[in-house]
């Protein structure tokens, strides 16, 4: 009867574990497509979380409903269960392996955390990560950090209520729309000019609070071209929603190119769909009866992106 009970246990175990580990590879369909390096890292060890939530949750629910289904007590029995007094066996058993899964857990999120490199002061240390770097990584399907490092580009990104400006110092070129060349290590530069902001890409997995009067250095890589989108992980304020911006990712040719054909472009008002929407708000004759901040006049850029459409203001766009 012992050795029948082991194997059915073992079967299950090896169906829980099974589940899970399905589970756990469905995890990777719940995201935006991999951008950067760091996304490969983030994406296995929330693979890793899936496949062992799953595997607890199905257990402790499969216990449960086994006990009810086939434990039950009969229909007229109210006598006191069996008086059984503390296992030591079981009592350790059933703290070992939590402990053991906790420091599992920490340490393969440390060496995530190591690998991408976040660092930060440590005044900051329990509010925000002030810097945030991750080593560069090329796209691969074991998800490992080569040694090589890429040419580092250097951007200075500007957060304001509600608005994103991104400048390149080195060609002297401000823009609505931050443009990013492939498989380049990318060092940005957050600064807010009042609140709290949160720079947020979905795609990348890389997120970093701007904290106001401090200039925030964040580092990662992108490995995907494509068009993405860049949101305000912080609320606030009243226009909070419309403070997002396109982040293209572009070979590193075309990136040199559409730095050259921006920096001819003389600088004009970006189109601001907070400063506008406000703009509109306040011409009518309503008065809602509560007052809001008034959002930032819109930046002069030399770009304010190919999908923006003029909305009466002076727009220029470089292509």
């Amino acid at each position: 009867m012992n050795i029948r009970r082991i194997l059915t246990l073992v079967v299950v175990a090896i169906a829980l574990a099974g589940i899970s580990l399905w589970m756990g590879q469905q995890a990777y369909s719940w995201f935006p497509p991999q951008a950067s390096a760091e996304s490969l890292l983030v994406d296995d060890l929330f693979s890793f979380l899936v496949t062992l939530g799953t595997f607890i949750f199905l257990g402790v629910v499969g216990t449960l409903t086994y006990s009810v289904l086939f434990q039950q007590a009969g229909k007229y029995d109210l006598s006191d269960g069996p008086a059984i007094e503390g296992n030591i066996t079981l009592e350790i058993v059933w703290t070992a392996i939590p402990l053991a899964l906790v420091i599992w857990i920490a340490a393969y999120s440390y060496q995530v955390y190591d690998q991408m490199s976040i660092l930060g002061p440590m005044e900051h240390v329990h509010l925000e990560m002030a810097t945030a770097e991750a080593a560069p990584i090329e796209p691969s399907t074991d998800s490992q950090m080569p040694d090589s490092i890429e040419p580092i580009e250097r951007i200075e990104v500007l957060s304001r209520q509600w608005a994103w400006e991104f400048r390149y110092p080195e060609q002297s070129i401000s823009s609505t729309e931050l443009h990013l060349p492939n498989n380049h290590r990318i060092k940005l530069t957050l600064k807010s000019e009042d609140v709290i902001h949160g720079f947020y890409i979905p795609a990348f997995r890389v997120k970093q609070d701007i904290i106001p009067n401090q200039a925030i250095e964040f580092e990662f890589t992108p490995i995907r071209e494509g068009n993405y989108r860049l949101r305000d992980s912080q609320y606030s304020g009243t226009y909070f929603a419309a403070m997002q911006a396109d982040v293209v990712v572009e070979s590193p040719e075309s990136y040199q190119q559409w730095l050259a054909q921006a920096a001819v472009q003389p600088p004009a008002a970006a189109y601001n769909p907070a400063f506008e929407e406000y703009r509109r708000a306040s011409e009518t004759a309503i008065n809602a009866g509560w007052k809001t901040v008034v959002p930032a006049a819109p930046p002069m850029v030399n770009y304010s992106g190919s999908n923006i459409q003029n909305k009466g203001l002076s727009i220029t766009p470089s292509s």
